[in-house]
């Protein structure tokens, strides 16, 4: 099968992130789950400096918005998944994102006070049937597992919160700036308990170049690349990308780290998928519509 660019700038950012939640638990192997978010965010800090769009000025009111974005798209639901990553595998997180699109599709529900197409419900609803599905084998596992569920649903809906205000954010100033300041703010609120953590890490290769491509790639060129994909082919096209996070998370999972998933929960992260891919369908026919409005679609 041959790719054009476009199906790479597409491809990659999935695959990338799809791989962040292997990085996440070796990174853990050398360092506090405190530490992995301030490492990935520090090193994709100063990997986005390297690209100029990134220096873009910002206007002053929009400062709020990124503080915002700053805690809820970084700060707190990068903290959160590897603390999840201590009781569920990397397997079950990166199935378990796959939910962002629904998360973020309620939140945009709630700010319009009225329900979308029936398009988008329909995919809300099987969304969110595969959603309990991929829980309800870990939870079966006990209170551990359970706990490590309930973080990473409370990262995920951060980020339903934080994609509603990135849109409209990054469509005035371009999005490279946007993340780019988010993170910086990121940076600021993860440092206190992020700097124990690294002063006391003991680093062995893995787990260095797993940190390394944490930052680099999932929070840094990932971006840039999603970005370029979202002006070239419009941010619905660019939205594919999220439907790779959780086949390719369960693949490293399974076959690299040895990972047990149980069947029912790969049913369930098909489904949830699946929701997510009639959603797209229904913000293509309904573009005009203040809930399904296009904006680029960034997950871990």
């Amino acid at each position: 099968m041959k790719f054009s660019r476009d199906d790479l700038l597409v491809l990659i950012p999935g695959l990338i992130w799809g791989a962040s939640f292997l990085f996440i638990a070796e990174g853990l192997r050398s360092i506090g789950p405190n530490g992995v978010a301030f490492v990935r965010i520090l090193i994709g800090f100063l990997t986005l400096a390297l690209f100029p769009g990134a220096w873009r000025s910002v206007p002053r009111r929009e400062w709020l918005g990124i503080v915002v974005l700053g805690a809820l798209w970084l700060g707190l639901p990068l903290t959160l998944f590897p603390h999840a990553e201590q009781h569920v595998s990397s397997a079950i997180t990166g199935m378990l994102n796959s939910t962002v699109p629904l998360f973020a599709a309620m939140v945009a529900t709630i700010v319009a006070r009225r329900l979308p197409p029936l398009g988008v419900l329909t995919g809300l609803a099987v969304g969110m049937i595969g959603a309990a599905l991929m829980a309800l084998p870990t939870i079966g596992e006990g209170r551990s597992s359970a706990t490590g569920v309930l973080l990473i649903l409370g990262a995920v809906s951060c980020y339903g919160v934080a994609l509603n205000v990135a849109g409209p954010l990054q469509q005035r100033n371009g999005a490279l700036p946007v993340i780019w300041r988010a993170q910086a703010v990121a940076l600021v609120l993860t440092a206190p308990l992020g700097i124990p953590d690294l002063i006391a890490a003991h680093w062995s290769p893995v787990p260095l170049l797993s940190m390394l491509a944490l930052g680099a790639l999932g929070t840094g060129v990932a971006y840039v690349l999603l970005t370029v994909a979202t002006g070239r082919v419009g941010a619905t096209r660019a939205s594919a990308t999220n439907f790779l996070i959780a086949p390719v998370s369960l693949l490293l999972g399974v076959t690299l780290r040895g990972e047990h998933v149980a069947a029912l929960a790969v049913v369930g992260a098909a489904v949830a998928v699946t929701g997510a891919w009639l959603m797209q369908r229904a913000r293509i026919s309904s573009s005009s519509n203040p809930i399904t409005q296009e904006q680029a679609p960034l997950s871990s």
